[in-house]
Protein backbone atom coordinates (compact mmCIF):
# COMPACT_ATOMS: atom_id res chain seq x y z
CA UNK A 1 0.00 0.00 0.00
CA UNK A 2 2.55 2.66 1.51
CA UNK A 3 4.80 1.53 -2.32
CA UNK A 4 1.37 2.41 -4.46
CA UNK A 5 0.78 5.66 -2.08
CA UNK A 6 4.47 6.84 -2.61
CA UNK A 7 3.99 6.39 -7.10
CA UNK A 8 0.81 8.09 -6.86
CA UNK A 9 2.11 11.11 -4.74
CA UNK A 10 4.82 11.60 -6.88
CA UNK A 11 2.47 12.11 -9.71
CA UNK A 12 0.56 14.27 -7.54
CA UNK A 13 2.95 16.12 -6.57
CA UNK A 14 4.55 16.90 -10.34
CA UNK A 15 0.92 17.31 -11.30
CA UNK A 16 -0.10 20.00 -8.23
CA UNK A 17 3.36 21.80 -8.93
CA UNK A 18 3.79 20.92 -5.49
CA UNK A 19 7.51 20.72 -3.70
CA UNK A 20 6.06 18.10 -0.99
CA UNK A 21 3.72 15.43 0.45
CA UNK A 22 2.27 14.80 3.59
CA UNK A 23 1.34 11.04 3.54
CA UNK A 24 -1.36 10.26 6.83
CA UNK A 25 -3.48 7.73 7.96
CA UNK A 26 -6.12 7.67 10.41
CA UNK A 27 -7.24 4.57 11.93
CA UNK A 28 -10.21 4.53 14.44
CA UNK A 29 -12.38 7.38 15.34
CA UNK A 30 -10.35 8.49 18.11
CA UNK A 31 -7.30 9.12 15.63
CA UNK A 32 -10.21 11.05 13.31
CA UNK A 33 -10.70 8.19 10.78
CA UNK A 34 -14.03 9.71 9.39
CA UNK A 35 -14.54 6.58 6.72
CA UNK A 36 -14.34 2.97 8.53
CA UNK A 37 -12.00 1.58 5.63
CA UNK A 38 -7.91 2.13 5.58
CA UNK A 39 -7.23 4.89 3.19
CA UNK A 40 -4.03 7.07 2.64
CA UNK A 41 -4.04 10.84 2.82
CA UNK A 42 -1.95 12.28 0.23
CA UNK A 43 -1.42 16.03 0.27
CA UNK A 44 0.94 17.76 -2.27
CA UNK A 45 2.76 20.81 -0.36
CA UNK A 46 4.69 23.70 -1.36
CA UNK A 47 6.80 26.29 0.48
CA UNK A 48 5.01 28.27 2.84
CA UNK A 49 1.55 26.55 2.57
CA UNK A 50 1.56 26.37 6.83
CA UNK A 51 3.46 28.81 8.98
CA UNK A 52 3.83 25.92 11.51
CA UNK A 53 4.42 22.68 9.38
CA UNK A 54 2.56 20.56 11.43
CA UNK A 55 -0.85 22.69 11.40
CA UNK A 56 -1.12 20.39 8.25
CA UNK A 57 -3.05 17.74 10.90
CA UNK A 58 -5.37 19.88 12.43
CA UNK A 59 -6.13 21.25 8.52
CA UNK A 60 -6.84 17.52 7.85
CA UNK A 61 -8.83 17.39 10.43
CA UNK A 62 -11.01 20.67 9.35
CA UNK A 63 -13.51 20.09 6.12
CA UNK A 64 -12.13 19.76 2.89
CA UNK A 65 -12.88 23.22 1.83
CA UNK A 66 -11.01 24.68 4.53
CA UNK A 67 -8.20 22.74 4.02
CA UNK A 68 -8.45 23.62 -0.13
CA UNK A 69 -8.14 27.19 1.34
CA UNK A 70 -5.02 26.96 3.24
CA UNK A 71 -3.18 24.76 0.43
CA UNK A 72 -4.04 26.98 -2.21
CA UNK A 73 -4.11 24.37 -4.40
CA UNK A 74 -6.82 24.78 -6.32
CA UNK A 75 -8.12 28.71 -5.76
CA UNK A 76 -10.91 28.24 -8.46
CA UNK A 77 -12.04 25.10 -7.75
CA UNK A 78 -16.21 24.41 -7.13
CA UNK A 79 -17.53 21.33 -6.53
CA UNK A 80 -17.48 18.85 -9.04
CA UNK A 81 -20.60 17.51 -11.12
CA UNK A 82 -20.40 13.51 -11.66
CA UNK A 83 -19.18 14.21 -14.84
CA UNK A 84 -16.47 16.22 -13.75
CA UNK A 85 -15.43 13.83 -11.22
CA UNK A 86 -15.38 11.31 -13.91
CA UNK A 87 -13.01 13.48 -16.10
CA UNK A 88 -11.08 13.84 -13.27
CA UNK A 89 -10.65 10.49 -12.72
CA UNK A 90 -9.43 10.30 -16.43
CA UNK A 91 -6.96 12.63 -15.73
CA UNK A 92 -5.37 10.78 -12.74
CA UNK A 93 -5.88 7.43 -14.79
CA UNK A 94 -3.23 8.88 -17.70
CA UNK A 95 -0.54 9.61 -14.79
CA UNK A 96 -1.22 6.21 -13.58
CA UNK A 97 -0.79 4.63 -17.00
Amino acid sequence: MWITAKRIGNLLENYHKASSLTFTIQDGPQAGQSVPHVHIHIVPRKVGDFENNDEIYDAIDESDKDLKKILDLDKERKDRSPQERVEEANEYRKLLS
